[in-house]
């Protein structure tokens, strides 16, 4: 079994309330919300972040802002806007090493 959470729940090893998966991407509920909509949205490829990604590994991220449209609709956030954050690396606030984007919205951001 990984070490990476991520990687367990991609793996249906730990359960999460999947709000959205297509062959590269895994969309769940982030278990300490941030807003009133939080998703994370997370490659299936494990990738430790965005600076370790690879030139062949760039076409990943097409597939991932797509999904991100699709569950901002869907979760009825599209029209009044949405934030999209991801952080790189431990000085940047990333606590989980697998590349993954918050999809927040639900509220007026300052």
């Amino acid at each position: 079994m990984s070490d990476c959470i991520f990687c367990q729940i991609r793996d249906k090893q730990i359960p999460s309330q999947i709000v959205y998966e297509d062959e590269w991407v895994l969309a769940f509920n982030d278990i300490h919300p941030q807003a009133p909509v939080h998703v994370l949205v997370i490659t299936k490829k494990h990738i430790p972040s965005l600076q370790e990604m690879t030139a062949a590994e760039d076409a990943l991220l097409p597939a991932v802002f797509s999904a991100i449209r699709k569950i901002a609709a869907q979760a009825g956030i599209a029209e009044r806007g949405f934030r999209v954050i991801t952080n790189c690396g431990q000085s940047a606030g990333q606590t989980v090493g697998h590349l993954h984007f918050h999809l927040l919205g639900g509220k007026d951001f300052e």
